[in-house]
């Protein structure tokens, strides 16, 4: 009876004792941040004299910690992560210390495009095609508007089938008020040839609604009589409407000097050296903006497009090591 209660006492005591691994682990653990610690008060340490040889009339207790800086607001942004929408126009260049395009180099690439493609003027007048729905190509702002939205992120063969489309299925060009009262989901399959037939109905018939809620018709005409900045920034205010479609509207609709950055212009420019290789589309246009002289904007938005559907060596499906005339002429300035 005795050794049973000897033994249990024994028990008891080993099991209210840590086991000594443990005990060893706790100590190793213990002992390595000590000296993590010690290597690291060494290491500033080191820092300071080195330091203080340089500056020897500083004694090293006014020398701060050497600590790394923070990160910046651009760095510690997710890859991935989208940017916001621009809302406001954009006057001066993201890039300033970026010298291309000067006006030399805007004279010299349009003096080689048209020699390669011929001379672009803007018409006298605008006129609102039946064969293509173009891109902003109407005398109606809210018509230019609707037609450039179509041809967002699609050919242009698309964006006219999709425009045919929505006119044969209302009865006509600018039936805004059937448009509208018919909804998005009669919209959605009119224009669904187009592409992105969910996202740009959407957008249309919102911008309708905005558009009569606030001036109480389906016209946004009183654009011609505002300033650039206006026009930019109401025309921004949109949802589904970015710098490049607003762009065009100012440029074909309106006949303002704006220098509208697609896919096409957003490759040659970057192959000729005009804007960081880094540089996002909207970054890319409002540098080029800036940038570009007044008089060249028109021409040379229109050249550099025909370029880059046309041209073998620059086109969106060209060979590598392909070269052409307007290749060669910047071809320093990429270097």
């Amino acid at each position: 009876m005795a050794a049973t209660q000897a033994t249990s006492r024994r028990s008891a005591r080993v099991a209210a004792q840590p086991p000594r691994q443990g005990l060893r682990s706790q100590m190793r653990i213990t002992k390595s941040k000590h000296t993590v610690a010690s290597e690291k008060a060494s290491i500033k340490q080191e820092v300071k004299a080195e330091i203080a040889e340089k500056l020897p009339s500083l004694p090293l207790s006014s020398i701060p910690d050497v600590k790394p800086p923070a990160p910046s607001r651009a760095m510690a942004k997710k890859p991935g992560a989208k940017s916001r929408k621009q809302t406001q126009h954009i006057t001066s260049t993201p890039f300033p210390d970026f010298p291309h395009p000067t006006p030399k180099d805007c004279v010299k690439a349009h003096d080689i495009l048209t020699s390669l493609h011929g001379e672009r003027k803007r018409p006298a007048q605008v006129v609102a095609s039946r064969a293509v729905a173009g891109c902003g190509d109407s005398p109606s702002v809210l018509d230019a508007l609707v037609r450039t939205i179509l041809s967002q992120n699609t050919s242009s063969k698309n964006s006219t089938r999709a425009k045919k489309s929505m006119d044969n299925v209302y009865g006509g060009s600018d039936r805004w008020e059937a448009i509208f009262a018919g909804g998005q989901a009669k919209l959605q399959r009119a224009i669904q040839s187009g592409g992105l037939a969910v996202t740009k109905s959407k957008v249309i018939i919102n911008i309708l609604g905005a558009v009569r809620d606030k001036y109480g018709t389906f016209s946004l005409d009183h654009m011609f009589a505002a300033s650039d900045e206006e026009a930019m920034n109401e025309l921004l205010s949109f949802p589904g409407v970015g710098p490049k479609t607003a762009s065009c509207i100012l440029l074909f609709c309106l006949q303002r000097p704006s220098f509208a950055v697609d896919t096409h212009v957003y490759r040659l420019t970057g192959v000729m050296g005009w804007r960081p290789q880094e540089a996002t589309r909207e970054q890319a246009q409002a540098h080029l903006d800036a940038l570009v002289p007044d008089d060249l904007k028109y021409p040379l938005h229109v050249l550099l497009i025909a370029h880059g559907r046309t041209c073998p060596a620059c086109n969106a499906k060209a060979a590598a090591g392909e070269s052409c005339k307007l290749r060669e002429a910047f071809e320093e300035q990429t270097e």
